[in-house]
């Protein structure tokens, strides 16, 4: 077993999820100014400091996606960010992509940008503390859309990337999110993400990366969010596997969604239907931001010293997704 295959399986072992905190300061800053908080240095710190804390932490977070600014910080227990999530238990990760521009050639694509530098800049998130990286790639689903060219230069880009944080010694998150805005079916969703992922995998072969040592962080299949034909949560979870078992090889040890739009409640629910529909070696688990912060977010913005009160709610929605992460979670243990 490789070592990276180890770290691996150790963010994603027994339930366990990641924590996406890797929001750029522009969007923490919309975050915290749509709940009133001033989005300052501190108390973007404080926010993340009180989840990092938590002891939730402990039992259903393997790792947690850090920002460039978060990573480099110290917590108010003079210990750095990356040690603290280590103390927990978890493994530190960082977001190495430096954000999704237009794709020249088709201005209505977006293709992620930071393969420039980017060794340099894996060697000192190593030396930092960090065990695992991200990076996302974007696609958006219309008539037209996403083009080959959007396809494959994405599936390149993500490919490069994961070649480059294998060197050096970390686990590449290899995140294709097929975005559910629009007005398209389920059924265009499965299509497009089918292909999306299978070149995706092309790539990363050509690229060498060891398959062993990757996670993967898909979209889960939805219809869009304008879209007037929704199907049930049930008809989610069995195109989303069945998606995943013709596209994704099977030394990938997990899979890790991301939840792109939904609710707390229907990223939980979904996650759950997929663990008892799971007939694959893959571990099928979670790697939400929103859709573990939200609650708590809106809860931490009326008294931003109440730290307790925020890291109980935090743990409810952690422990509710890594039950979900099993097959174990219910409507009447989330209400309990």
């Amino acid at each position: 077993m490789s070592e990276l295959n180890k770290i691996a399986l150790e963010i994603l072992n027994n339930g366990k999820g990641i924590l996406a905190a890797d929001e750029s300061t522009g969007t923490m800053t919309k975050r915290l100014e749509g709940v009133s908080v001033p989005s300052t240095p501190e108390n973007r710190l404080l926010f993340r400091e009180t989840l990092f804390s938590s002891l939730g932490m402990k039992e259903f977070i393997g790792g947690v996606i850090l920002y460039d600014e978060t990573i480099k910080q110290t917590s108010s227990k003079k210990n750095k960010i990356p040690e603290l999530i280590s103390s927990m238990g978890s493994h530190p990760g960082i977001k190495v992509d430096t954000g999704a521009k237009v794709l020249a050639g088709s201005p209505n694509e977006k293709i992620t940008e930071g393969l420039d530098g980017l060794r340099d800049r894996l060697r000192e998130y190593f030396h930092l503390g960090a065990k695992f990286t991200k990076w996302r790639g974007v696609y958006n689903i219309s008539k037209d859309y996403p083009s080959k060219l959007s396809i494959q230069s994405n599936a390149h880009a993500l490919a490069r990337y994961s070649a480059l944080v294998q060197e050096s010694n970390m686990v590449p998150i290899v995140e294709p999110e097929v975005l559910m805005d629009g007005d398209h079916s389920a059924k265009d969703c499965y299509q497009k993400t089918s292909e999306v992922i299978k070149k995706c995998f092309e790539e990363l072969i050509l690229h060498k990366v060891d398959l062993t040592g990757i996670i993967l962080k898909p979209n889960m299949i939805l219809s869009g969010n304008k879209s007037k034909n929704k199907i049930s949560n049930e008809e989610i979870a069995k195109l989303t596997l069945e998606c995943l078992k013709n596209s994704v090889p099977s030394e990938v040890p997990g899979i890790a969604f991301l939840s792109g739009g939904q609710s707390e409640l229907e990223a939980t629910e979904n996650l759950n239907l997929i663990n008892k529909l799971n007939d694959t070696n893959f571990i099928m688990s979670y790697s939400y931001g929103r859709a573990l912060q939200q609650s708590a977010l809106k809860f931490w913005s009326k008294n931003i010293q109440d730290i307790d009160g925020t890291q109980r709610i935090f743990n409810h929605r952690a422990k509710m997704n890594t039950l979900a992460a099993q097959g174990k979670w219910s409507k009447e243990i989330e209400n309990q």
